[in-house]
């Protein structure tokens, strides 16, 4: 079995309170878990102080105690991992703009997310401001950005895990990513 299969059947092991699946689990996916935070990382300023473990860890932390999950995939608990880690980042981004008064602001580059926007960095905070607007008046567009930036899941992953054609993640993607081009340009 492959290591998607094999997840998947970990997934499914824990969900049904297999303690044990969760220890076979995390080696497999913690790897993952650290390529997808080394990426958001690599994107930031300069001045950024959270590490790719620290982000996994906590990451980890919140993962191992969701208890409505109903786990069904890989790509559903990597779904899962990447609203876990936009929130981790975006409460250390408003943490450390907070304790700066205003200063240095958390900044990331989308070049993974084919270019969101125009410039290379971007203020995460603005980011999650505007999916959070996006999310009010299209939840699934908001939710294929989050799921292809921040969990670097492919279209036919967030197409599984939405439950969704890939025509229709292509076309929300496409609409998305213009969406919030013209609003984090303003």
């Amino acid at each position: 079995m492959d290591s998607t299969g094999t997840v998947t059947q970990l997934l499914l092991r824990w969900n049904n309170g297999d303690k044990m699946a969760l220890d076979d689990l995390i080696p497999l996916v913690y790897v993952e878990l650290r390529r997808i935070a080394s990426a958001y990382l690599r994107r930031e300023d300069r001045d950024h102080t959270m590490q790719p473990t620290a982000l996994v860890h906590e990451a980890y932390l919140k993962l191992v105690d969701q208890r409505k999950v109903n786990w069904k995939s890989r790509a559903q608990f990597f779904g899962v991992a990447a609203k876990l880690m936009r929130n981790i980042l975006v409460d250390h981004a408003r943490e450390q703009k907070a304790a700066k008064r205003g200063g240095n602001q958390y900044l990331m580059t989308l070049t993974s997310a084919d270019r969101i926007g125009s410039t290379p960095d971007l203020d995460l905070i603005a980011l999650d401001e505007a999916l959070n607007s996006l999310a009010e008046i299209r939840p699934q567009h908001s939710r294929i950005v989050e799921l292809k930036f921040f969990g670097g899941l492919t279209i036919e992953e967030i197409a599984e895990v939405m439950e969704i054609s890939h025509a229709t993640v292509e076309r929300e993607w496409s609409f998305a990513r213009a969406w919030l081009r013209r609003e984090l340009s303003r």
